[in-house]
């Protein structure tokens, strides 16, 4: 083989082909050379000295080759592969941000269409005001000319189900892509380079509508396939069933589909479409499934069950695929309904009636669940404890579609309405035919039991952010659990021989471990495991194990997102909760009750944030009190309810009596929590106090830093801190900054929000904590020393140690200052403040 010489030239690339012998000069390879040194490299991309020394013996074609010349083989040929996956990552960025700019250049010409109609429509207006009366009536204001209704009999034939299917095909795309609908911003949800997609929800149209577009890396036919197996993503979705499938002569599918959604309350029934599904390919290439309502389509699979539903109407809706240069695809999604809010309680029509809802719960449901799938199938996603994504979403439908199914009652499964003790706050059903097993092993620990008992109830709250109160109920379930219960429901995924041992003698610490299972992309929803710590009090049970798995899903506690369902659905599993582990889900669903007139006004507002610095405004010249601009000032939601228990048929009477009481109670806590965060108990016009006999917060912060100045001889905050600013300032200071009361055992009154991240807990249950329950009893021991020179001369240096979180975590920091903190007035003590430096978790 010929040989190059070149003068020698340093390069970062390298070649593959050309290596730097001592002489300073390059040589060439032969073919058969550099295949041997590929299949190393495919093998071992950094093989060690001794491994290429090896290969130099063994392979004789690369007997003539230096070690020195073989390691700088393998350097170039490392840096090569990395070159090219570098540039094939760019070129996949590259692809992206084309097809996004393409579909922001169309939205921006939609939208320039809109204003154009706006302007046209402006100046007609004008022009008929100045030509009629101030009586006369303009019916041209909708954006949306109702169509009439199609019923079945005019889809008798293949030619009259084309006709409405070409018909709402049109009027689907003229509301995907032009101007058929006024389209106004989502609320809350801004468009950006790392946000899901553009969202827009309806004003001035008959029902409600919203719509979506995004970039999505999947190939159209997948997209569809999921999009129309709705019951997989559409967690409200109770069934779908296709009755009819007709080509339609151009290469489409026109199909009659049936469909029930759950109703979200107990206040209400629930809702089921008669549609045509239209599924075709255009012109351009994009996959298309549009969808409307029929009337007189009849009852249904069940007619016996019809009494239990209302019919609603699907106004032209669906889904535009088309396909990217590259792969991947742009989704435009429509859901146009109108929802019979009529038949639904007046105080509930507001959640009928609201676009935002219909876009929470149904649009962008869809487009996050295709990301998701996306995101799965490239394996970016990781989830824990080795189970595969498909699993834990199968396990996270059970647990949302098993809530649902306790919530609806409906009389096809087997549910019954059982009567009351006289007071109708709680409703309770049972069902004997509930068969909790997925599999039917007759081994199966469930086969004792004689049925299903659900205790649900639902009630308004007012001025209460639903993430707030549900990520309180996450965070701190012994404040509403009662664990004897929990043991009880849980009972009966024990196999034991005694009958039902969570009645045996048990004392549970309340404890809990969680497990992050997994959660979506965006984290708008988690599934984890709880675990309850419990133990025996029967001396021949001392060692058995008495703690209670719980399956939890947690959504909707993202306070920044408007209009969100949150929820927090849990469901006893064994310990190793195999896939077809049985469930039997009960939990929490807080839903906003927006009206159709405030979707668009939100827009012009910010989201409020509970904050301690938002909640304890002060002072006359404040300009951002709760209780003038904040919007959820006087907003209104309504919390459901719903417990499921197991029971043996000779027990059902004292279930039932167990369950109503248990339902009671739950309910009374969650009054008393949602009283305390309510933003209408803070504001300033009631004097907001920390908690009873303490200061205002503005007055607790000025104490702390002026304290802290007196004993330490220097600033907390700065010079420039004190005043209106010092509370904004404290909350915010890096340091977890707490205070604790002068009792006989020390309770929280106060933490800034590094010190409530430091303890993972909220401001509400903070004063639940005491001091000795943050420091082991080592820890405690080594403290007293510093004690007492803090109470002799008001403040103590401790040096760096270990405490604890509430969650069990344990948290290091670099060094504590406490010190004591004088009322002004008094000049008292009013508590002592610590301050830990550098912390951060184990």
């Amino acid at each position: 083989m010929a040989m190059t010489m070149v003068p020698h030239r340093e390069s970062s690339s390298g070649s593959i082909n050309k290596h730097l012998t001592d002489s300073g000069k390059y040589v060439r390879y032969t073919a058969e050379q550099v295949e041997a040194l590929e299949r190393v490299y495919a093998e071992c991309p950094k093989p060690s000295s001794l491994r290429r020394q090896q290969l130099i013996r063994e392979c004789p074609i690369l007997s003539n080759i230096e070690p020195k010349q073989i390691k700088v083989w393998f350097q170039n040929r490392r840096c090569r592969e990395k070159q090219r996956k570098e540039a094939s990552r760019l070129q996949t960025v590259n692809r992206k941000l084309t097809a996004m700019n393409k579909l922001l250049m169309e939205e921006n010409d939609r939208l320039q269409k809109q204003v154009s109609q706006l302007v046209c429509e402006n100046g007609y207006m004008r022009q008929q005001l100045q030509t009629t009366s101030a009586t006369t009536t303009d019916a041209s204001c909708d954006s949306v000319v109702t169509t009439p209704q199609h019923s079945l009999r005019d889809a008798n034939n293949p030619a009259g189900l084309l006709s409405i299917a070409e018909e709402t095909l049109a009027e689907f795309l003229s509301k995907a892509t032009g101007t058929a609908v006024d389209w106004v911003q989502m609320p809350g949800m801004k468009p950006g380079p790392d946000s899901v997609g553009i969202f827009a929800i309806s004003q001035s149209c008959s029902g409600v509508a919203a719509r979506a577009c995004g970039l999505v890396s999947l190939e159209p036919t997948k997209i569809v396939e999921i999009l129309k197996d709705r019951p997989s993503w559409f967690r409200d979705c109770r069934s779908l069933e296709v009755f009819t499938m007709v080509p339609a002569g151009n290469g489409g599918t026109i199909e009659l589909v049936y469909t029930q959604i759950y109703a979200p309350t107990t206040l209400a029934p629930a809702r089921d479409l008669w549609t045509l599904r239209y599924t075709t390919t255009l012109e351009n290439g994009s996959l298309v499934v549009c969808e409307r309502s029929l009337s007189g389509s009849g009852a249904g699979p069940n007619p016996a069950a019809a009494a239990q539903f209302v019919r609603g109407e699907m106004l032209p809706s669906g889904y535009l695929i088309r396909p990217c240069e590259g792969g991947g695809s742009i989704i435009h999604i429509v859901d146009h309904l109108n929802l019979e809010a009529w038949s639904v309680p007046e105080v509930l029509r507001p959640l009928y009636e609201s676009s935002k809802v219909v876009a929470q719960r149904i649009t962008i449901a869809a487009l996050r669940y295709i990301r998701q799938i996306a995101q799965e199938t490239s394996g970016e996603v990781v989830y824990g404890l080795g189970r595969q994504p498909a699993v834990l979403r199968t396990f996270s439908q059970r647990l949302n579609r098993g809530f649902n199914d306790a919530l609806n009652g409906f009389n096809d499964v087997g549910w019954s309405l059982m009567n009351g003790d006289g007071a109708e706050d709680v409703i309770i059903a049972v069902n004997f035919s509930k068969k909790l097993s997925t599999t039917s092993n007759p081994a199966n620990p469930l086969s004792f039991v004689g049925g299903i008992l659900c205790a649900k109830a639902s009630m308004l709250l007012q001025n209460v952010p639903p993430a707030v109160l549900v990520r309180f109920l996450r965070e701190h379930r012994s404040e509403w659990a009662d664990f004897n219960v929990d043991a009880y429901s849980a009972a009966s995924l024990k196999a034991c021989p005694f009958g039902y041992p969570g009645m045996r003698p048990t004392r549970f610490t309340g404890s809990q471990i969680i497990m992050p299972l997994g959660h979506t992309i965006e984290q708008e929803e988690m599934l984890e495991v709880i675990r309850l710590e419990g133990h025996s009090l029967a001396q021949d049970d001392a060692f058995v194990s008495r703690d209670i798995h719980l399956l939890q899903i947690c959504s909707g506690i993202d306070e920044n997102a408007a209009g969100v369902c949150a929820e927090l659905i849990f469901a006893p599993i064994d310990e190793m909760f195999p896939d077809d582990a049985p469930l039997l889900p009960s939990g929490f669903r807080i839903i906003p009750l927006d009206s159709k007139s405030s979707d668009v006004q939100d827009s012009l507002t910010t989201n409020r944030t509970l904050d301690l610095t938002s909640s304890f405004e002060v002072g006359p010249t404040s300009t951002n009190c709760v209780g003038d601009v904040s919007p959820s000032h006087g907003a209104r939601s309504v919390l459901t309810i719903a417990f499921q228990f197991p029971f043996d048929a000779n027990m059902q009477d004292n279930v039932v009596t167990m369950a109503r009481q248990y339902v009671r109670s739950v309910i009374s806590s969650v009054q008393r929590v949602a009283m305390v965060i309510s933003p209408s108990g803070l504001g300033p016009s009631i004097n907001p106090k920390l908690s009873q006999g303490s200061p205002e917060a503005l007055t607790l912060a000025n104490w702390i830093c002026q304290s802290y100045s007196f004993y330490l001889g220097t600033e907390l905050l700065g010079s420039d801190s004190l005043g209106a600013d010092s509370l904004k300032n404290l909350w915010n200071h890096q340091d977890a900054i707490l205070c604790c009361s002068l009792k006989s055992i020390p309770v929280f009154v106060f933490a800034n929000q590094a010190g409530l991240d430091m303890l993972e807990t909220t401001l509400v249950a903070l004063q639940d904590i005491t001091l000795d329950k943050i420091f082991d009893e080592s820890v405690r021991k080594e403290l007293c020393p510093e004690f007492t020179k803090l109470m002799q001369e008001g403040f103590a240096y401790m040096p760096s140690g270990i405490c604890m979180s509430t969650m069990g975590r344990h948290v290091s920091y670099e060094q504590a200052i406490a010190w004591k903190v004088l009322s002004a007035e008094e000049n008292t003590v009013h508590c002592l403040a610590f301050s830990f430096v550098n912390w951060s978790f184990v």
